[in-house]
């Protein structure tokens, strides 16, 4: 990989490729078929050399990604990272790439037409998507085997009235969210991206998606002139007050009369944000009728390291799981024989607001998945099956795939000495006696089994006794209803930075694992019988 990378280097402006053809050939807009809904593509891509060194895509071989065992999913990882900014954005891509892979689009509100070996799927809030392939041999009261992630990120958010002016400066004020570690958002070029519901002609109102891809903020740190203790103490910024992005220089308007200025100082957004906004929409500033933004970094995701060995991105907890699942789901159901003689149903569910506890109508904490799961042992039952929903979930399985903490070089005294998962040495089961994770001995022991089949590594991982430990959706989700859990991710340092760092290795292991989950588990679980 080190010489194709320095041949990339090499390659002219004009020779960049086209990196989602390693997805698909089929045009971007048309899976949008809901006229309600409308994804806004601001501006066409133009081939450049920043846009290149941001993909591996022109070094893995052309075609479909599922033509060899041996492909990498790299590529389509730092595309899909590059596009999702946001939870929408990230739940609408894995909604393009799924229809482009012949699934089909279910609405909650409308009747369910489903049948054996078909591909579905439907969203919640345009930030929450379940995916599912249905087996042909499928009998009422057969098991889902599930991979569930989450969409949202750690990030700094809007507030509803944003417009704050200080010391001739316009600034925009903004809420916390999440656990990030804010101290990385200073001195970034940042931007805004995530969704507006804008006002048409005819009355009606559009859902759109926004990404400005132009840095217009930034949070300036403070001169070490004016802090020398700063070294010493730490960074420590107040949250409300320093943690407040600028937008512009404030510009006196002399031509404007008392009324309008007064107007302009009681508006809850900039009158310049609301321009660029109204701008990049095509549409009036008064047809903005309501907005959800995140604020974003806007360098690209790429590879880094001697050897290009790491991936350094924002947003990989938890994008890089969510894309691992979305493609193991696509590449084992992507062609005819591949449900032939499938009998349970494979499923990922993508869900929001993790970072902030799961307790939404689009979280983890919702029962949108144990619904749709009830819908359709339903809706494919040909007769009446006794607790049919009830044996299916016993028949279950979840994998709950969260990023993990990989054991950092210079803090290594932070984890437990014998559970130091390191970058490039596969899939972390992780494990907590107070059940913070979900994983148990029976569910680990399937986990690795399949992955022992496949020749796939893994690792184990504890937190210390003197330390608090995280939690994941899989807790959240096996209490619901008592599905049968393993909690599991991809090592990484730098979680919940701005920028994030993990080993490209081990997005081609996740990737090939779950897969492997999908097509071996079926037959080790019935190798093991526990009461």
């Amino acid at each position: 990989m080190a010489a194709i990378a320095r041949l990339h280097l090499l390659q002219p402006p004009a020779a960049a490729v086209n990196t989602s053809v390693l997805f698909s050939k089929l045009p971007r807009p048309s899976p949008f078929s809901n006229p309600n809904y409308s994804l806004c593509y601001t501006r066409t891509r133009k081939p450049s050399l920043s846009r290149r060194l941001c993909s591996n895509s022109d070094s893995i071989p052309e075609g479909s990604p599922t033509s060899g065992a041996s492909a990498s999913i790299v590529g389509g990882l730092l595309d899909y990272l590059n596009e999702s900014w946001t939870q929408f954005h990230a739940t609408a891509e894995a909604k393009r790439q799924l229809i482009a892979a012949g699934y089909h689009l279910l609405n909650e509100n409308d009747e369910w037409d489903l049948k054996p070996g078909g591909r579905y799927l439907f969203t919640r809030n345009m930030s929450c998507l379940v995916a599912f392939a249905v087996g042909e041999k499928y009998r009422g009261g057969n098991g889902f085997h599930v991979i569930a992630a989450h969409t949202d990120s750690p990030c700094l958010k809007l507030k509803p009235k944003s417009a704050s002016s200080k010391s001739g400066y316009l600034m925009v004020n903004v809420q916390t969210y999440g656990g990030g570690l804010w101290h990385t958002w200073f001195d970034r070029d940042l931007s805004l991206a995530g969704r507006v519901i804008v006002r048409e002609k005819d009355g009606s109102f559009l859902h759109k998606l926004i990404k400005l891809k132009r840095p217009i903020l930034r949070i300036p740190t403070l001169a070490i002139h004016l802090d020398r203790t700063v070294n010493k103490d730490g960074f420590k910024p107040n949250l409300e007050t320093h943690l407040v992005p600028l937008l512009a220089t404030k510009l006196e308007d002399t031509s404007l009369d008392p009324k309008e200025k007064s107007n302009i100082s009681k508006a809850a957004h900039h009158p310049i944000l609301m321009q660029i906004l109204s701008d990049e929409l095509s549409c009036g500033i008064e047809d903005i009728a309501s907005m959800e933004l995140n604020i974003c970094d806007t360098q690209p995701s790429c590879l880094g390291g001697a050897n290009s060995e790491f991936i350094f991105s924002g947003r990989l907890d938890n994008l890089a799981s969510s894309y691992c699942a979305l493609r193991a789901l696509i590449d084992s159901s992507g062609t005819p024989g591949d449900l032939s003689s499938e009998h349970a149903i494979r499923m990922i569910a993508l869900f929001d607001n993790e970072e902030v506890g799961s307790e939404s109508a689009q979280g983890a904490g919702a029962p949108t998945m144990f619904e749709a799961m009830g819908r359709i042992v339903g809706c494919l039952a040909q007769e009446y099956v006794e607790g049919a929903f009830e044996r299916a979930i016993r028949r279950s399985f979840l994998v709950s795939a969260d990023m993990a903490h990989g054991v950092h070089p210079n803090f290594m005294d932070k984890h437990e000495e014998h559970h130091r998962p390191e970058l490039q040495k596969g899939l972390v089961i992780k494990h907590n006696a107070n059940q913070r994770y979900a994983t148990s001995g029976v569910t680990a022991f399937l986990f690795k089994e399949v992955a022992k089949i496949h020749n796939l590594p893994t690792q184990e991982f504890v937190v210390r006794n003197d330390m608090g430990c995280g939690s994941t959706i899989g807790p959240i989700l096996a209490s619901g209803v008592g599905i049968r859990t393993v909690d599991c991710g991809i090592a990484q340092l730098s979680m919940h930075s701005i920028r994030e760092i993990c080993a490209k290795d081990d997005i081609d292991i996740a990737y090939k694992h779950f897969k492997a989950f999908y097509q071996t588990f079926p037959s080790v679980d019935r190798k093991l019988e526990v009461d």
